[in-house]
């Protein structure tokens, strides 16, 4: 199992930056690794990707050093087994609304005795081609190697939110703040105080339970925020880099 680098560094106590991407294009992927970002994370949740493209995908974030993870917008273990089989090493999952439901979605990510995850001849484990003391090295180390992340985006969970984040084998949460707004009756946004006092609510949850949060921001300046209130995920979007891009390169 490759080494998730964005896992290490989170345990060294370092923030890390991702790109969230509805593109199948391997391309993207290896050009946000090459200019210094930790992770690329496909988008199957508003973007139409399969985990046929998650293997290239994949392809092009280990020959640039950068951890492939995805967001998988449906619920269904056996789709979340093709993206971690295609060698995604990290899976964000929105709608886990239990922990019950939150349960299940670590044990299917995780081998024998840690979940239920089957072994099958996917990329991650090379096919198993190895010996088998291999495999059991492999099956070792993908349990501690991928990165497990549900979404809190839904001001109705942030009651049970020190329920959910008690279940073992969680590593951290990534909120949402558009849609936490949404759920809130602010269509226009996360910057009403109430929405932003609710992230941080949320946020000192996480931290009591001691998972990782994560959240979306914009710029560097944003980031730092985020980071200043607990985050040690920052994410981003490529449409985001791109407008802010165009922005420094074309005439006002």
């Amino acid at each position: 199992m490759r080494e998730n680098k964005s896992k290490t560094k989170l345990k060294q106590g370092l923030p890390i930056y991702g790109v969230l991407s509805s593109s199948p294009d391997p391309y993207l992927a290896e050009l946000v690794g090459l200019v210094g970002f930790d992770f690329y994370m496909i988008d199957a949740e508003h973007g139409p990707l399969t985990p046929a493209d998650a293997v290239n995908v994949a392809r092009a974030c280990d020959a640039v050093g950068v951890t492939p993870m995805a967001r998988v917008g449906q619920v269904d273990m056996k789709l979340v087994l093709q993206y971690l089989d295609a060698g995604m090493m990290g899976i964000m999952m929105p709608g886990l609304t239990t922990a019950v439901s939150i349960q299940h979605f670590v044990q299917g990510c995780k081998y024998p005795p840690a979940g239920k995850r089957g072994l099958g001849p996917g990329r991650a484990g090379n096919y198993l081609l190895d010996a088998p003391d291999e495999q059991v090295a492999y099956v070792t180390q993908a349990n501690e190697q991928i990165l497990l992340l549900p979404q809190f985006e839904d001001i109705d969970l942030l009651e049970t939110l020190p329920e959910l984040t008690a279940v073992p084998g969680v590593d951290g949460f990534v909120i949402g703040p558009r849609d936490l707004a949404l759920s809130m009756g602010y269509p226009d946004g996360p910057n009403h105080p109430d929405v932003q006092q609710r992230i941080d609510d949320a946020i000192q949850i996480m931290q009591q339970a001691g998972v990782w949060v994560g959240i979306t921001a914009g710029d560097q300046a944003a980031a730092q925020v985020q980071i200043g209130r607990g985050a040690q995920i920052i994410l981003t979007t490529i449409s985001g880099l791109l407008q802010k891009g165009a922005r420094l390169m074309l005439p006002t």
